[in-house]
């Protein structure tokens, strides 16, 4: 008899029950959407530190650059070149390893941080930028001038000038960074948030062995392949891999063994970075007081104090996302409840003959009750639905389009960077190589991915909306009398 009841009414009354599902629908579809779009975002900033600690990693331990001394100026690239007058034309080359980002560590430290209450394992790394300068220098040719008539030379014709035409000096400059990489610990640092697509990664035995893996980028841009051979400050090394980041934006354009690396920018035993693991997530915030106590003058920096680096239109709209979105979709929501009540509520008082005909007949009050709140739950449900189907449908769209948004790293915190070069010509105006930005930007392509949960949490909002739609017109319907359905009687 109830289910019955609830088809005939159901059917009888489709246009309002269509209106009160309609708005439960736009209201959970749009929690799908911004929760979809939120999940979105959180896995966007997730590649974005991903690109700079890499997989597995927790936190770094670096040793911010001291500022420059009162009188003192910082340091700047130089660059010698030895002129031969027998050879002028010879091509001129040379290269500039720097370190790079921070100060360095003495490599005892990644064994002090390994033993702190709370580590799991601890990595160094050593970052550095390399500066080639290639060219050469030509000699102009001195030219002598005819002698002009009346010249006020000193013989009777006058005497000729001269002058220097042609010369100068033509350097193309190119920059690329290099990170010297732990070979026998590679479950940690920037590499591991790139994937081997050609040849192999390092072997642990190649702890000092003049190999190079290749960023994919960087190896299309020079024309690398695997097996070829790759000069840094004259030192050849072998590519056996080739690298591509799994965040569209790689640490450093090649990696050598650490010893290696050390060597090339004369920092025996030295460490820029420490990337740090620890034992349990949930005790990252003490493992870095930790580390900051018991090893002073460090920099310990979490993924959260990363995240807060992040700017630009994708920390712009994940702040839209996480306040106005939620904040806006929790109004549409607590609209679309309070609608479909008020409407349910308002059906019930059109009813009022039905209601109290029926409790003439002998229905309790408790079974009319339960006859609105199951018209009511069957809206929500429609409702819920539609919903589903519209914020799947949304989240499908952003994810179709993926629109891509750009997020700004602060500077200080990464140790790579895209290679750089230019072309600088020796007197003949300003120019240089392009020092290094404070921070880099990655684009990062937006989806909307849907969970399970957010699924679930649709179904308990729908149910919701129709208990309290259900709510509303039963407390109504409760509170008729027999007799009010007699005074309607015509």
């Amino acid at each position: 008899m109830f289910f019955t009841y609830l088809r005939r009414e159901l059917r009888r009354r489709r246009k309002a029950a269509l209106v009160v599902a309609s708005g439960l629908a736009l209201g959970i579809a749009l929690v799908i959407v911004v929760n979809s779009v939120s999940s979105g975002m959180n896995r966007a900033q997730d590649k974005v530190l991903e690109s700079l600690y890499g997989l597995g990693t927790d936190m770094t331990v670096t040793k911010a650059a001291s500022p420059p001394g009162e009188g003192e100026t910082a340091r700047r690239p130089r660059f010698e070149f030895d002129a031969k007058d027998n050879d002028d034309d010879a091509e001129q080359s040379q290269d500039l390893v720097m370190v790079q980002g921070f100060e360095t560590l003495a490599a005892s430290t990644v064994d002090k941080v390994g033993k702190q209450d709370g580590v799991a394992d601890a990595v160094g790394g050593l970052s550095l930028r390399v500066m080639k300068v290639n060219g050469q220098f030509k000699r102009g040719e001195a030219q002598v001038m005819p002698a002009q008539p009346g010249g006020s030379g000193g013989g009777s014709g006058g005497s000729g000038g001269g002058a220097v035409r042609g010369g100068g000096a033509a350097f193309d400059v190119d920059s690329y960074t290099v990170y010297g990489t732990d070979v026998s610990h590679q479950g940690l640092g920037p590499l591991t948030s790139s994937k081997i697509t050609s040849g192999r990664t390092f072997k642990e035995s190649e702890t000092d062995a003049k190999v190079a893996v290749a960023d994919s980028a960087y190896a299309k841009e020079k024309k690398l392949a695997v097996g070829d051979k790759l000069t840094v400050s004259g030192t050849k090394y072998e590519i056996v891999g080739i690298a591509t980041a799994d965040s569209g934006d790689a640490a450093a354009n090649v990696y050598l063994p650490l010893k290696q690396a050390q060597t090339l920018a004369d920092a025996k035993n030295k460490v820029t970075t420490v990337y740090v693991q620890a034992s349990d997530s949930q005790r990252i915030d003490g493992v870095k007081q930790t580390i900051r106590k018991n090893i002073p003058g460090t920099t310990v920096t979490t993924s959260a104090d990363l995240a807060e680096t992040v700017s630009g239109s994708l920390s712009t709209a994940s702040d839209l996302a996480s306040g106005v979105g939620r904040w806006l979709s929790i109004v549409v929501l607590a609209a679309a409840f309070l609608v479909a009540g008020l409407l349910t509520s308002a059906a019930v008082s059109r009813r009022v003959r039905e209601f109290g005909t029926l409790k003439a007949l002998g229905w309790k009050s408790g079974r009319v009750t339960r006859q609105v709140a199951g018209e009511a739950l069957v809206n929500g449900l429609v409702g819920g639905a539609l919903g589903i189907g519209l914020g799947l449908a949304g989240a499908w769209l952003i994810t179709t389009f993926s629109p891509t948004l750009t997020a700004e790293l602060g500077g200080g915190l990464g140790g790579g960077g895209a290679a750089g070069g230019g072309r600088v010509a020796f007197g003949g105006g300003p120019g240089g190589p392009g020092q290094e930005t404070a921070g880099r930007a990655l684009d990062i392509a937006l989806s909307a991915p849907v969970s399970l949960m957010t699924i679930a949490l649709a179904v308990a909002l729908a149910v919701a909306g129709g208990l309290v739609a259900g709510g509303f017109g039963g407390w109504r319907a409760s509170r008729l009398r027999p007799a009010d359905a007699l005074r309607r009687v015509e």
